[in-house]
């Protein structure tokens, strides 16, 4: 059946893409299923990203990132035009960072997962050479933001006997309450990066760019569902590759990072068993080939095991340990593994 409403905003990106471009594409693909932002223009020699969101605003923001890192680093796509509110954009790669990993080894996999928080840094340290400080919002930075974040673990009570008394609600608040001092690129799910052709991993989606630590960006590639890397292997992971440039002490950059990685493993949890009552369990297939939400209990036992591995690493959140593992033993038996 076709879709009306997809066959109207191609042609009207096709005929943007003639303004800025010069030329309208052979065909419109959209990889990520036609209700996303972000489509592929394929063109004779080259395919190229066109973005048309729903809020003008963060497609301007993003073409405004991009422009401003691209000097400065290479990890991410070039802006190549922008026509009213459909950002053009060069084509990180067709294969997603997500099911990429998955094909190779655990050696290789290390190595990838390498590449690509590397590049986080890199992505971070072109920011501090720009005035993107000085523009960009500060995310979660009001109080009911993180009272929100630190209350989710509320989500954790139904697979266990309740939170224990000595998790400190307010201390734990306070610990997440952190300056808008470091770029982020916001939301580095795996699938929110690329293998290209010349087999670097760029990322791409800038779209809710901000201020705040510098260690959310990391979390979320840790805390997402579908990475297959042990959270032990990880953690090793993120001394390998720290940057010393970020303007913290690694020993308290590694203990903020745990402590949010498992409050950020929480909320991924709450979107699974929300999806899960409106979809029903979905093939870890399709997950990964639509960047969808892990919605299968493998991928949410695996969010139970690396939040219980992070919230060990630090006191304020090691009291949620038993409530993880509690958790993950009801997902794992779902999975019939």
């Amino acid at each position: 059946m076709a879709d009306g409403r997809f066959d109207e905003r191609s042609a009207y990106i096709a005929g943007a893409a003639w303004e800025v471009l010069g030329e309208e594409p052979r065909e419109i693909s959209a990889p990520g299923g036609k209700s996303r932002s972000s489509l592929r223009l394929h063109f004779t020699d080259r395919t190229v990203i066109a973005t048309l969101r729903a809020n003008f605003r963060r497609t301007h923001l993003e073409a405004f990132v991009l422009e401003q890192l691209a000097p400065h680093c290479d990890d991410i796509p070039r802006v190549l035009g922008v026509h009213n509110d459909v950002l053009f954009q060069s084509d990180t790669g067709q294969v997603r960072l997500s099911e990429e990993i998955i094909e190779h080894a655990p050696g290789d996999q290390l190595e990838l997962a390498a590449e690509a928080c590397a590049a986080i840094f890199r992505i971070q340290a072109a920011a501090r050479k720009t005035e993107l400080h000085s523009v960009l919002p500060h995310l979660g930075a009001n109080r009911s933001w993180i009272r929100n974040f630190v209350s989710s673990v509320g989500a954790l009570e139904a697979f266990s006997m309740g939170i224990p008394d000595s998790f400190d609600y307010p201390a734990v608040a306070e610990f997440m309450e952190q300056p808008g001092v470091q770029f982020l690129k916001w939301d580095c799910r795996a699938g929110n990066a690329a293998i290209g052709e010349d087999g670097f991993v760029r990322w791409f989606d800038f779209e809710y760019a901000g201020l705040r630590h510098g260690a959310e960006d990391f979390a979320w590639l840790i805390g997402d569902e579908t990475w297959p890397i042990a959270p032990d292997q990880m953690a090793d992971v993120m001394i390998e590759t720290f940057d010393p440039g970020c303007g913290h002490e690694i020993g308290a950059y590694l203990e903020y990072l745990s402590a949010y990685t498992a409050l950020h493993c929480i909320q991924r949890l709450e979107l699974i068993q929300k999806e899960v009552k409106s979809r029903g369990w979905l093939s870890q297939e399709r997950v990964r080939k639509y960047d969808d939400a892990g919605v299968h209990p493998e991928f949410a036992a695996q969010l139970c095991r690396t939040g219980a591995y992070y919230a060990a690493q630090s006191k304020l959140t090691a009291p949620l340990c038993r409530n993880f593992e509690a958790a993950g033993r009801a997902f794992q038996s779902m999975s019939g593994v």
